[in-house]
């Protein structure tokens, strides 16, 4: 007997395995969590310590509250740049992802709904340029850019992330489109809609999740992209975030702390829109995965 006259009842072979099965995902998804999470607590701890409890307690995971400050961001925000750094990436990244959306909602729709020649090669080839490494494509655009007398400039790095972007946003909202019934076209269509019209009242309110998620992508591309800034940036006052980073990083004389701190500084706007934008995200990278 167990307990107040009830039995305990037996384990069945169901019963263990999916016993098993649940505490095996608890501890995945705790591991993944202090894989993923850790490298980035010990950035953000390393940018509030004091300089001198880094270097006499480098491996210390619990310091004192009182002792954590703020003065390392401050002096990366006022003293080198990256309010400007800041402003840079959010331009090219929110330029990025307004002109990639646009260019690939209107070019999905058109590989979706328009009967062309070379629809099928152009749908086939859609990931194609994005299959290529980043590094193929540097030397060529780096000669390119230099004889035009373009490289040095932040306007530059647009197009360029464009090339990278356009590819994944349209492939993303083609595979959405496909989704769409085109009886809901046609009835706008017998209503009085223009082609544009029906894009503009009909698909484009419809694809809202899927556009959100191809704008969140290609930013996070945008802002985190290093190499081409790398290359083709040389003026300071024009540099991104993540060449910001590496030029603080460069200079043996600044403590570590700073680095850490504008490391900090790159990172968590993007988790706080994915965070924020995570459910858009989710759903427009399913969007189409299951038709009918």
């Amino acid at each position: 007997m167990y307990g107040k006259g009830r039995t305990r009842r037996p384990w069945s072979r169901e019963r263990i395995e999916t016993t098993v099965l649940r505490w095996l995902h608890v501890a995945g998804l705790a591991s993944l969590v202090v894989v993923v999470g850790f490298p980035f607590y010990w950035m953000v701890l390393s940018s509030l310590k004091p300089l001198q409890e880094i270097l006499l307690k480098p491996a210390s995971l619990w310091p004192d509250p009182s002792r954590l400050r703020w003065d390392a961001y401050v002096e990366v925000l006022t003293e080198h740049g990256f309010i400007r750094y800041i402003v840079n990436s959010l331009y090219v990244a929110l330029a990025t992802a307004a002109i990639a959306v646009s260019l690939a909602s209107i070019g999905a729709y058109a590989a979706t709904r328009l009967t062309f020649q070379g629809k099928k090669a152009m749908s086939a080839g859609i990931l194609a340029i994005y299959m290529l490494p980043a590094i193929v494509l540097v030397i060529p655009l780096y000669v390119l850019l230099s004889r035009l007398g373009l490289r040095d400039s932040l306007h530059v790095l647009i197009p360029v992330y464009l090339a990278q972007t356009l590819p994944v946003a349209l492939y993303m909202l083609r595979s959405h489109f496909l989704s769409l019934p085109p009886s809901l076209e046609q009835a706008g269509m017998v209503d009085g809609c223009t082609r544009w019209g029906v894009i503009w009242r009909i698909v484009l309110p419809l694809s809202t999740p899927t556009l959100a998620s191809a704008a969140l992508y290609t930013f996070m591309i945008a802002w985190n992209e290093f190499l081409f800034a790398f290359m083709f940036l040389d003026t300071p006052e024009k540099f991104t975030l993540t060449r910001g980073v590496v030029q603080l990083a460069g200079s043996v004389h600044l403590s570590k702390q700073l680095v850490m701190a504008a490391s900090v500084l790159v990172s968590v706007p993007v988790i706080i829109l994915f965070l924020a934008l995570e459910r858009y995200l989710v759903r427009g990278l399913t969007a189409g995965a299951v038709k009918g």
